[in-house]
């Protein structure tokens, strides 16, 4: 396996853009905001504001209960939604995850991974399966069969 570079962090992932042009004693009071649950999707306003790409590829997660295998509902930039079976991934919980993006997808000679580290930020039931949504904090591309 070839490393194509270290994890990338994404420096801005915990911060809205309102957050980033706000004096520092509004960043703080904006940050303590989090006590609904509610208030996850408030807290991440650049998760719903990216544009979101209806993309289905294979994607390994690892948390606190163990590893599954399922398949992402959407990308965007900043992250990925999927849907999980007998996993509780409260928001706030840290996940380990890799896309495997596929050769003919993009025009490679092997398959590459997309091996992420990110947060909760949404949770949710729906029909017997658990939507998460994950925000990528830190991101590295891997080549198989290199």
């Amino acid at each position: 396996m070839h490393n194509i570079g270290p994890f990338a962090k994404n420096e801005d992932s915990d911060r809205s853009p309102e957050e980033k042009d706000a004096p520092p004693k509004a960043q703080a009071s904006a940050k303590e905001d989090t006590a609904d649950p509610k208030a996850g999707r408030a807290r991440y306003p650049e998760v719903q504001s990216a544009m979101r790409f209806p993309i289905k590829l294979p994607i390994s997660v690892k948390s606190k209960t163990g590893e599954s295998h399922t398949e992402t509902q959407n990308i965007s930039a900043n992250g990925v939604l999927f849907q999980m079976v007998d996993s509780e991934m409260p928001v706030g919980s840290m996940v380990d995850f890799t896309i495997s993006l596929p050769a003919d997808v993009v025009g490679a000679e092997a398959d590459v991974r997309l091996d992420c580290r990110g947060r909760v930020v949404r949770s949710f039931e729906d029909s017997g399966r658990r939507g998460v949504g994950v925000v990528i904090d830190e991101y590295r591309f891997d080549r198989r069969g290199d």
